[in-house]
C-alpha cells in the first residue's frame, strides 16, 4: 500500500497524518502495529516530530477510538433518526451504514474489536457502544409503535446480525446484498419494504432493480431509456 503523505505541516507533518497512519495500520495489521516507529517510517517522518502533536502513544490510542466513536457509533444513530416514513423505510435507512464505508467503516469496526480483546479499556468503550448503538435502534422501532420489549428484541436482531457479518469477516458483493435486503427488513421489522422504498435506497448505490433479484447500475438504465 502506499506510504500515506505527511500533511501540509513541514517536517513535522501534522496530528491528522499521524492519526490517519495509525488508522491504516490497525485496520491492516492489528493494534500492536500502532507504534510510533513504523508510524514514522510510513510517513517518512521523525519520530520526535510525532511528540509535536501527541504526548504519548496512549494520547493517539484514545484518538483513535474517538474516531472510530464518532463515524461508526455516530452515523449509525444518526441514520436511525433520520426521517422515514414507515418501519420499513427506517430500517433501510440503517442498512445505508453497512454498505457505505464512509458512512460506518466495517474494517475499523473490526479492528476495534480485535483491539477490545487485548485491552480491557476498550473493551469498555465496545461496550458502550454497543448499549449506545442498541438504545438508538430500540427508539427507532418504539417511534413506530412497537412495545418495549419487541423493540429491544428486534433492535438486538437486527444489530447482532450485522455484528456478526464483521466479527465473521463476510464479504459479500453490494449486488448480492441487496438480494438478501428485502427479506432480512421484513424479519426485523415485521413490515415488508415497499417497492418505492427498495428502489430510493438501490438508488443511493447507483443500481436499479429492474426484475425481482436482478440489479444494473443506473447509467445502464438511462442509456436503455435514451435509445428507445
Amino acid at each position: 500500500m502506499a506510504r500515506i503523505k505527511a500533511q501540509d505541516a513541514g517536517w513535522r507533518g501534522s496530528a491528522e497524518g499521524w492519526l490517519q497512519a495509525a488508522y491504516e495500520a490497525l485496520k491492516e495489521a492489528g493494534i500492536d502495529a500502532v507504534r510510533v516507529m513504523p508510524l514514522a517510517k510510513r510517513l517518512n517522518l521523525s519520530r520526535t516530530s510525532f511528540y509535536w502533536f501527541f504526548e504519548d502513544r496512549e494520547q493517539l490510542l484514545a484518538a483513535l477510538i474517538a474516531r472510530w466513536r464518532d463515524k461508526n457509533t455516530g452515523s449509525l444513530l444518526r441514520q436511525s433518526e433520520s426521517y422515514a416514513e414507515s418501519i420499513s423505510e427506517a430500517a433501510l435507512n440503517v442498512f445505508e451504514c453497512w454498505l457505505n464505508p464512509e458512512m460506518f467503516d466495517s474494517q475499523f469496526e473490526f479492528a476495534v474489536r480485535s483491539w477490545a480483546l487485548q485491552s480491557p479499556e476498550v473493551s469498555q468503550e465496545v461496550a458502550a457502544a454497543d448499549q449506545a448503538r442498541l438504545a438508538g435502534l430500540a427508539a427507532m422501532f418504539r417511534r413506530f409503535g412497537a412495545e418495549p420489549e419487541v423493540a429491544d428484541a428486534r433492535a438486538r436482531t437486527l444489530y447482532l446480525t450485522q455484528i456478526g457479518y464483521i466479527t465473521m469477516n463476510t464479504r459479500e458483493e453490494a449486488v448480492e446484498r441487496f438480494q438478501r435486503i428485502p427479506h432480512y427488513v421484513t424479519i426485523f421489522t415485521g413490515k415488508a419494504p415497499k417497492r418505492r422504498e427498495l428502489d430510493r435506497f438501490y438508488g443511493k448505490f447507483g443500481y436499479a432493480q429492474t426484475d425481482p433479484g436482478v440489479f444494473v447500475p443506473l447509467a445502464d438504465t438511462f442509456e436503455e431509456a435514451v435509445s428507445e
